[in-house]
């Protein structure tokens, strides 16, 4: 029976008058009658537009949440490398020291540079390059006729001085031997007229003579004695004037001699010697070439000892001294020490040169431009953390690592602390333990991967 029917007197159904009306009479009912209306429940789609959106966002907030606790149990994302493939180094603790790898270049432990005084024209050349010379050995003889010239025109007046000077010394000889005639010539007649004047004195006195002849007499007396104080103070004053000639005359022989000697030098300077004895390492010269004064020729090498140069970053300048240490193990079968003997503080391209010399003897199969790998130490040993140089350095900048696990299966990233360095080692500041094992290869094909799983 449909809900809808309803009995009547005996029982025969009788059918609903709205039930098969149609919809547009249902809504005519609906407003119609008695003024009661019917209302039809209008049903919902079950996946709106605004549904949808809601879904999704919480599907990517318990995906997100779900990453997160994953990645926080396994460390991140997860790259898979071969173990075979990456470098693993242990953090070990010992003496930190810091130095630097240079390269040395043997050179003799003298040089000298041939270097005339004089320009002049090549005229001969008594040695070839690379023979051994000693000390004073002529190598090479110019020629300078302006040279010659000077020393021959001091010559002339170096000899016109000195017949000057024996003139003078024969002029004051002959005036002093004229003075001292004269001295004793007065000094004579005073004496005389002295004995005369006592004679005449006490002549006059007794009235035996006249006294126009006693005056005479002493008159004369008074003369010569007058006379004598003049020439002795003529002979004074020649002394000194001729003193002060013969001063002079010295002087500018004095200057004559040096000016010769000089020029006497220069000349003999055009003949170029060795000045030390070793081996002629260069001569660059040919007969007939003009050479300027201060031109460098060659050198000579004194090749009993050799020493060390090297050229260092001028980022160490500051810390280069004098009186450090470097090794070697690249000369013979042992360590040898050098010691730093002098500094260049010129700075030419970025680099600056520094001198070291064998501490003892220099190896005697050492060569001149042979080449040996230096260990510069700039300070003292330290005790620290030690970590082996790697590529990741380049990647990380020293702020972090990748640090093996404990049972060695996987490496996580860790942020570290580094320090100084030196060829082999980095310091280690913070960030690990001694120990530790971290991969020290190269980090360029890892990526921004947290965990490293190693096969």
């Amino acid at each position: 029976m449909s809900p809808n029917s309803t009995s009547q007197g005996d029982g025969a159904p009788t059918e609903d008058p709205t039930e098969n009306a149609s919809p547009l009479l249902e809504g005519t009912s609906a407003r119609s009658g008695a003024g009661e209306g019917v209302d039809r429940e209008v049903e919902t789609p079950l996946f709106t537009p605004k549904r949808i959106a809601l879904g999704l966002t919480a599907l990517l907030l318990i995906g997100g949440l779900a990453y997160g606790v994953w990645a926080t149990a396994t460390g991140g994302r997860t790259l898979n490398v071969d173990r075979a493939k990456v470098t693993i180094s242990t953090v070990t603790k010992g003496d930190f020291q810091e130095f630097i790898a240079v390269t040395g270049t043997a050179i003799p432990e003298k040089t000298v540079y041939l270097s005339p005084a004089e320009g002049g024209r090549v005229e001969a050349i008594p040695k070839k390059a690379g023979a051994r010379v000693e000390a004073g050995t002529p190598l090479v003889r110019l020629s300078n006729n302006d040279l010659r010239l000077q020393l021959a025109q001091t010559e002339a007046r170096l000899a016109e001085q000195r017949s000057r000077m024996q003139q003078l010394r024969m002029d004051i000889e002959q005036r002093r031997l004229q003075l001292q005639r004269d001295l004793a010539q007065i000094k004579n007649r005073i004496r005389e007229l002295e004995r005369q004047f006592e004679r005449q004195k006490r002549l006059h006195e007794q009235d035996l003579i006249a006294d126009r002849q006693f005056q005479r007499t002493r008159d004369n007396l008074q003369y010569q004695r007058r006379r004598l104080e003049l020439t002795q103070s003529a002979y004074r004053q020649d002394s000194l004037r001729f003193q002060s000639q013969l001063k002079q005359q010295r002087k500018q022989r004095q200057r004559l001699d040096q000016q010769y000697e000089v020029i006497q030098e220069s000349v003999e300077s055009l003949t170029v010697r060795a000045p030390i004895s070793g081996q002629l390492t260069s001569l660059n010269v040919e007969l007939g070439q003009t050479i300027s004064a201060g031109e460098r020729i060659g050198q000579v090498d004194k090749t009993t000892g050799f020493k060390l140069r090297a050229q260092i970053d001028e980022f160490y300048i500051e810390r280069v001294r004098h009186g450090q240490t470097a090794t070697t193990d690249a000369l013979g079968d042992t360590t040898r020490t050098l010691i730093v003997d002098r500094v260049y503080p010129e700075v030419e391209g970025g680099r600056f040169e520094v001198d070291l010399a064998f501490k003892g003897s220099s190896p005697s199969d050492l060569r001149r431009g042979q080449t040996a790998r230096l260990k510069l130490q700039l300070g003292q040993p330290q005790e620290a953390l030690l970590l082996p140089r790697g590529g990741f350095y380049q990647s990380t900048g020293g702020n972090w690592a990748y640090v093996l696990t404990e049972d060695g299966s996987a490496a996580v990233r860790r942020p570290i602390r580094l320090g100084r360095q030196n060829p082999n080692y980095f310091e280690v500041l913070e960030g690990l333990k001694p120990g530790d094992k971290v991969i020290t290869s190269s980090y360029d094909t890892f990526g921004d991967a947290d965990r490293l799983s190693l096969q």
